[in-house]
């Protein structure tokens, strides 16, 4: 008789090259709707008034929370090994929190 474990199809994840260097962010915006959270990663760079999104993320409602679940248990971990992640509140308002639709939250 086969466990669920034997049942459950394998999933094959490939990385591409291009992908695994990822793409440095320094903000996050997220917004959503009844159906869907959106989060836009950008960079914004000191000095300069433009920044373009580098990468839209699109996640159902459910995917979301697990995405935020495994962020949690991810930070617990880190910080268990390395202490506490200090948060520096931004002094500079110029940036804003919110480029269009519901307000942004990072």
């Amino acid at each position: 008789m086969q466990n669920d474990d034997q049942n459950q199809q394998q999933l094959n994840i490939e990385l591409s090259e291009e992908v695994a260097q990822g793409t440095y962010s320094n903000l996050a915006i997220i917004t959503h709707s009844p159906s869907e959270f959106v989060v836009d990663f950008i960079l914004v760079m000191p000095g300069i008034p433009k920044a373009n999104v580098k990468s839209r993320i699109i996640l159902t409602p459910e995917h979301a929370k697990r995405l935020m679940m495994a962020l949690q248990e991810n930070i617990y971990k880190y910080e268990a090994l390395h202490g506490p992640i200090q948060i520096n509140q931004v002094q500079d308002n110029s940036v804003p929190m919110n480029f269009s639709g519901p307000t942004g939250q990072a």
